[in-house]
């Protein structure tokens, strides 16, 4: 994680994986294949992103083999371990680091898509800090647009904090309908 408990790439594809585990057990070839999808359908192709190798997450004690599954290594079923759980606990309740880049927005979809795995608290807590993000990312555009407000740049920050202010209030209602802890 950087200092500010925000995640680096890598951790994000760990959030993926263990993630995905924690839903229940998964063939890697599944598991490989549903990370890429989600992964690609957020931030586009990244060879980067999907480096981690999930025999990194088997050998460092986060996830286990529970059946070779025959021939074909991608037969194997995985299962999250203890660990595993706590390290997906860490990796949920990061921080997101504003403003949005291509990293920020799949560590926030893979908030959105594992949230209900969280206690209530924590879930509140998650929705409190994503509202945060956008007000800090609200105010710095606002700021920009103040200091640079013509042309085509403005018309164009217009736009952004139009959509900023959508997912913000979009945040805020999901704060809202957070679980009574």
């Amino acid at each position: 994680m950087y200092r500010d408990n925000t995640l680096i790439p890598t951790e994000a594809i760990r959030l993926a994986a263990l993630g995905m585990l924690m839903e229940g057990d998964v063939r890697y070839g599944a598991l490989a294949s549903e990370m890429r999808y989600f992964v690609g359908r957020i931030i586009g192709p990244s060879l980067d992103l999907l480096g981690t190798s999930l025999e990194l997450l088997t050998y460092e004690g986060l996830i286990e083999v529970v059946d070779e599954g025959g021939v074909a290594a991608a037969d194997g079923l995985l299962r999250i371990t203890g660990q595993g759980r706590e390290a997906f606990a860490t990796l949920m309740t990061s921080h997101v680091r504003a403003p949005i880049n291509d990293v920020s927005r799949l560590v926030v979809a893979l908030k959105m898509r594992f949230l209900h795995l969280l206690d209530a608290d924590a879930q509140a807590e998650q929705s409190s800090m994503l509202v945060e993000m956008c007000e800090t990312e609200l105010a710095r555009l606002e700021d920009l647009k103040a200091r640079y407000g013509s042309g085509k740049l403005a018309d164009w920050l217009t736009l952004e904090i139009g959509h900023l202010k959508t997912r913000l209030e979009w945040f805020r209602s999901l704060t809202a309908a957070a679980p009574p802890t």
